[in-house]
């Protein structure tokens, strides 16, 4: 089958952008899909897949990810503004409710982060604790405290968004650390229900740096639910306060952030760039996931400059 996708990213995350409303395969196949186009050694390259598809009675259009290794995690909020983007192109609005794998999600237009930065803001929630919505086997919440079985003595707090996070705060965020606790987390230990998103987080004055070693993809410029629970967090401790803007800043950019806390309802809100770079068509076999040579039928290197300009 001929595939036409869009290289987009969110906070430097990127993705191939895929309107699948009418195309209809299993899971199995865009897993194997998602694996080919993501392999940077492959054709394209990127974190994972984004599925644009239907809406139903309740929300303007659905949205899917799988990631690098296949797998479909329950949402990627940089992932999100980018489906948004093409939700709202597609239909002709600028706001929408957004059907996810397991809850649902408020989009909308947002003024520009930088100019010629095409920003999106996202609303989810609400964020849990209970150990048995983040997966972990233990006994109650873990917020800011040690959690026996894990390699490490830091102090994690453990959220649901509803994807899996644990989130330390730390005075420098060490990435060989940070990437060896990852790959204890992605070889599924009986602690994990389903593995988890591990993040080091640096309180820099009112805002935050995060760096996320993500389940099924590894080591990333950026987590949008990761940068969202860490915000969270961040006010579950005491470190900053609920309610208020805060800029996340990670390898690959930054965003906006404001988590409520138990007076707004334990939402958090998102609000960043979903840059459309390059649209592609690639020829793929879907039972086996062999593409063959990449087409680049559009570039967007305006959106591309705008982008660095607002990195520098």
């Amino acid at each position: 089958m001929e595939l036409h996708f869009t290289k987009c990213h969110g906070s430097g995350n990127d993705f191939c952008l895929i309107d699948a409303g009418d195309l209809h395969l299993d899971d199995a196949s865009w897993g194997r899909i998602a694996q080919i186009l993501s392999d940077r050694a492959g054709p394209v390259g990127a974190d994972g897949i984004l599925l644009l598809t239907r809406g139903d009675e309740l929300s303007a259009f659905g949205f899917r990810v799988f990631n690098s290794d296949g797998s479909e995690p329950e949402t990627c909020l940089n992932g999100l503004r980018c489906v948004a983007r093409a939700g709202f192109e597609a239909l002709g609005v600028d706001a929408a409710r957004v059907r996810l794998k397991t809850s649902d999600a408020q989009v909308a237009r947002e003024a520009d982060l930088a100019k010629g930065v095409y920003t999106v803001r996202e609303t989810v929630g609400p964020v849990a604790i209970d150990p048995a919505a983040v997966g972990v086997r233990v006994a109650g919440p873990v917020v800011d405290a040690a959690i026996a079985g894990v390699p490490s003595d830091r102090a994690f707090t453990a959220l649901a968004m509803p994807n899996p996070h644990l989130i330390a705060f730390v005075d420098r965020v060490d990435v060989d650390e940070l990437v060896a606790l990852g790959q204890w987390c992605e070889a599924g230990p009986e602690l994990l229900v389903d593995r988890a998103n591990v993040s080091f987080v640096e309180v820099r004055g009112s805002d935050l740096f995060v760096q996320t070693f993500e389940r099924g993809v590894g080591l990333t410029d950026a987590c949008g639910s990761a940068m969202a629970a860490s915000a969270h967090a961040a006010g579950l401790t005491g470190r900053l306060p609920f309610g208020q803007w805060l800029t996340v800043f990670n390898p690959g950019g930054r965003v906006r952030a404001r988590a409520e806390g138990p007076v707004g309802g334990d939402a958090v809100t998102i609000a960043g760039n979903a840059t459309f770079e390059w649209d592609g068509v690639v020829e793929l076999d879907p039972a086996t996931g062999a593409a063959g040579e990449l087409r680049i039928v559009r570039r967007r290197d305006d959106e591309v400059a705008a982008w660095e300009a607002a990195r520098a």
